[in-house]
């Protein structure tokens, strides 16, 4: 689950992570006094307003609705009055909320905008990036830094790689002071600003390993004009298995930035990621339904979809998955390929026909089921009458479905 930056700003002030002075805006004159009232503040004359998508690459997007506006996901205004501040912050808020940002993540469809963050501008001295995530090859979360921010991690990586430096968190006793020490000495920093820079990465990992998080990023991490170093942005991924101890972030969900078949799935305790493909898939088993989509390739088919829907599914939760599928109108055919252990063939065949007369069945269909009770499943599929296509083996039923969706 991801949350907006001004929401991750949030919680990780509560560990104690220095952020500018901001406030999120929904509307235009909530993002005229916010920017106002920022200046009064500070007492500064430059103020940040960000959108708030789920997306990077903000600075660098455009609005669809004003392609000759000038105007980027991420704007600067300066002014040596509060009330003219106020103004032209009203203007650029009614321009973005309810428009489509375009970036490099979001695609050509972009994203609408229907919240600003407003926040002082920061006397930068120098840009670095921070990371912490999970390395699944070692299984254990690490740090990853670099004097590279603001730039995409997987540019640096590629281009750069000895400008990215990493640290491995122990999961018994956390990060420990000499590597934070050791982090800040690779990235160049001394005196003022390296202190500062440990005791903020000290904070950030501390805040990653009690979220729960995926992925803590902060790009840029920033040294201002006084050494001090500080999260200019931020962006926060949790592990959804773990939302059951974070129910006050859980709370912070917001589904206007997820893909609504995927909305759906997750309230039906469905596994479904959309993709670019035309073939849709129904498995059990997270390993099966990758297998399952490789040999979907493999015959020169593409998979639409990536839907898992258990081991412990039942009819009403097959019929929903069936339902996401076919409501996907890049769908060209579908292949339900079911190992019946825990589930029962009988219970996935029901559900596939149940589903079938729901919403009738309009693109080719290949089924194919084994493992307790597949003999009565096969039996139910072929005694229906709805033209459903049965196959005995995985590579079969990928095989036909790519061929009759040609």
């Amino acid at each position: 689950m991801n949350i907006h930056e001004h929401q991750a700003k949030e919680l990780l002030s509560s560990y104690g992570v220095t952020v500018p002075l901001g406030a999120v805006a929904f509307t235009p004159a909530e993002a005229g006094a916010a920017a106002a009232s920022i200046m009064e503040k500070t007492g500064g004359h430059m103020v940040i307003i960000k959108a708030q998508i789920h997306a990077g690459g903000r600075g660098k997007g455009s609005f669809r609705e004003h392609p000759d506006a000038g105007l980027a996901g991420v704007n600067v205004v300066a002014s040596g009055q509060t009330s003219l501040m106020g103004e032209r912050m009203t203007e650029l808020a009614e321009k973005m909320l309810g428009s489509t940002l375009v970036t490099v993540q979001t695609g050509p469809s972009g994203k609408v905008v229907n919240r600003v963050l407003l926040e002082a501008a920061v006397d930068i001295a120098q840009e670095l990036y921070l990371a912490i995530q999970l390395d699944r090859r070692i299984a254990r979360p690490v740090l990853l830094a670099s004097t590279e921010g603001g730039v995409e991690i997987e540019q640096v990586a590629a281009e750069s790689p000895e400008k990215l430096h990493t640290e491995v968190i122990d999961p018994a006793v956390g990060i420990r002071p000499f590597q934070l020490r050791r982090l800040a000495g690779r990235l160049g920093l001394t005196g003022k600003a390296a202190s500062s820079y440990v005791d903020l990465a000290r904070r950030l990992v501390a805040a990653a390993g009690e979220l729960d998080t995926e992925l803590l990023e902060i790009n840029p991490l920033v040294i201002n004009a006084s050494g001090e170093a500080l999260a200019l942005d931020a962006k926060l991924s949790f592990e959804d298995n773990a939302l059951y101890r974070h129910p006050e972030i859980a709370g912070l969900r917001d589904e206007s930035e997820e893909e609504p078949a995927e909305t759906v799935a997750r309230k039906a305790g469905l596994n479904y990621v959309k993709l670019d493909g035309r073939i849709g898939c129904m498995v059990n088993g997270a390993g099966l339904a990758m297998a399952t989509m490789d040999t979907v390739e493999h015959y020169g088919g593409s998979p639409a979809n990536f839907l898992d829907v258990g081991g412990d599914t039942d009819e009403e939760r097959v019929a929903t998955g069936f339902r996401i599928i076919t409501a996907d109108p890049n769908v060209r055919g579908i292949f339900v390929n079911i190992f019946g252990g825990i589930v029962h063939c009988d219970v996935i065949a029901k559900g596939v026909l149940a589903a079938t007369e729901q919403v009738g069945l309009s693109v080719p269909l290949v089924v194919r089921l084994e493992g307790t009770n597949v003999e009565l499943g096969r039996r139910i599929i072929a005694e229906s009458g709805l033209g459903v296509i049965s196959a005995t083996n995985m590579a079969e039923g990928a095989r036909r479905i790519v061929e009759l969706c040609r």
